[in-house]
């Protein structure tokens, strides 16, 4: 049982809450661990149609457990903490083909902000901040900081925010296209919720395509993700939720996709 990643599975929806808020939800290696198992378990769940990802207590994610380097006996090492910890996690929320969305509550911090930003929808709170806090303690973004970052808002905002490390609070990432919105905090959790059963909801199997489209739009050329474009798009054609879609259409009525 994970006592570090708590899981909740409702109306299709994985919710999963990172569970060290006396820490400020900040890894450690068993954390890192269980998120991993706890993706890799909502991807397989065929009940499962969308993973909504957040933080409990005040915090989204604070990065990395600072105490676990510093201590001796725990430090496994950078080379471990990259290679075995985010790294997979970056490469789950990516691959898995179901829509993550992260619901980031409060403050995300290092490799916190960046798990939040590899998410494919993101919305805040409004007392959430995003922090790319590596620079302060002599480190370089990683968790894919510097893959995402710049693609969201441009290079030149991006390597001021990675060098400086100022905190973004949620209007001004909802304004420079970090996230896709923010929400006022007494209504934030519901918001977050209702957004994550609404694409439970959805042609799953065109998200899906929809979302492997643009992971390889990120090193395509035209020519190649237009061909992209034209295979996936003759693959969503043949689904029974395109059918749907269109009958629906044509009915005048809501579409029920099943996720086929």
């Amino acid at each position: 049982m994970s006592k570090n990643i708590q899981v909740e599975i409702k109306n299709q929806v994985a919710k999963l809450s990172l569970n060290r808020p006396e820490v400020f939800n900040s890894f450690n290696r068993e954390m890192a661990f269980e998120l991993q198992d706890a993706l890799k378990d909502a991807a397989k769940n065929k009940e499962v149609r969308a993973i909504l990802l957040t933080g409990n207590g005040k915090a989204f994610c604070a990065g990395q457990d600072l105490k676990e380097v510093t201590d001796p006996d725990l430090n496994p090492g950078f080379k471990a903490i990259l290679e075995e910890h985010y790294n997979p996690i970056i490469q789950l929320i990516r691959e898995t083909a179901k829509p993550v969305i992260a619901a980031v509550n409060g403050v995300a911090a290092g490799a916190g902000a960046n798990i939040a930003l590899a998410c494919d929808v993101v919305v805040a709170s409004e007392s959430a901040a995003f922090i790319q806090a590596f620079s302060k303690i002599g480190l370089v973004p990683d968790s894919a900081g510097t893959f995402f970052l710049p693609r969201l808002i441009g290079f030149q905002k991006a390597s001021a925010l990675a060098m400086l490390g100022d905190k973004v609070d949620a209007q001004e990432a909802e304004r420079l296209g970090m996230i896709y919105k923010y929400f006022p905090a007494d209504t934030f959790a519901d918001e977050a919720e209702k957004l994550a059963l609404k694409m439970a909801k959805m042609p799953t199997k065109a998200l899906a395509l929809t979302k492997e489209a643009l992971n390889q739009s990120l090193s395509n050329n035209l020519d190649e993700q237009l061909a992209l474009e034209s295979k996936f798009q003759i693959e969503a054609a043949s689904s029974k939720d395109y059918k749907e879609g269109v009958t629906a259409f044509m009915e005048k009525r809501k579409p029920e996709f099943k996720g086929e």
